[in-house]
Parts: C-alpha cells; structure tokens; sequence
C-alpha cells in the first residue's frame, strides 16, 4: 500500500495561490493514479483532480478547470496541486489519493491509499 504524506495547506485571501504537495512512498507508482479530493465544512468528499503516473493524463472537476493544475515528480515521487485564483468555496481539507489502477476515476472508491488531509480556507 502506498502512503501519502500532504503539506502546503494554508490560509489566503479570494484570488490567492498556493500548491500544496503529496509525498508518496511504498510500491513503485508506475501503474498508479494520483488524485486529490476534498471536503468542504458539512460536505461530502469530492473529486478535484487526478493524474496517471506513467503518462502524465489528467482530469478535473469542473469548478476546477482552469484554475487548479495538477502534476507529478517522477523523480520525487511527488503529486502537486497548483491552486490559482482560489474562491471561498475552495475551503475544504484537501487529501491525495492512490489507485493500483492505470485509469482515471473521479470516485473515491476506487482510491485504496489516502493521506491525512491538509486544510486549506479561502477568505473573501
């Protein structure tokens, strides 16, 4: 099982940036999905972003695209999330996932490794 260490949450103002960074450790990720999900104050979880290891292909929600930017470091075994002109409604605590899968998937079930969470709150 992979584990996956988040960090780079914060407090900032409507229209800020911040990246936050997934450090993971464990199996070889080459066959893997990154993603990173949230959960807002009284919300369910929800898919953001997701990236597949070996090719680079991403998905988004759309109350993301455009703004937010996912990637990975190959060499760092690191998945990053660029988050640009962050909105109120992007606070939330934010976890990075894993799956043992090649394919996409914006469903939470279908990750079977998950970080702690890091909070971010966005100020208006």
């Amino acid at each position: 099982q992979v584990q996956l260490v988040e960090s780079g949450g914060g407090s900032v103002e409507s229209g800020g940036s911040l990246r936050l960074s997934c450090a993971a450790s464990g199996p070889p990720l080459g066959r893997f999905v990154m993603a990173w999900f949230r959960q807002g104050p009284g919300k369910e979880r929800e898919f953001v972003a997701a990236i597949t290891w070996s090719a680079g292909s991403t998905m988004y929600a759309d109350s993301v695209k455009g703004r937010f930017t996912i990637s990975r470091d190959a060499a760092k075994d690191m998945v990053y999330l660029q988050m640009n002109s962050l909105k109120p409604e992007d606070t939330a605590v934010y976890y990075c996932a894993a799956r043992s899968r090649i394919y996409l998937s914006t469903r939470a079930n279908d990750f079977g490794s998950w970080g702690q969470g890091t909070q971010v709150t966005v100020s208006s």
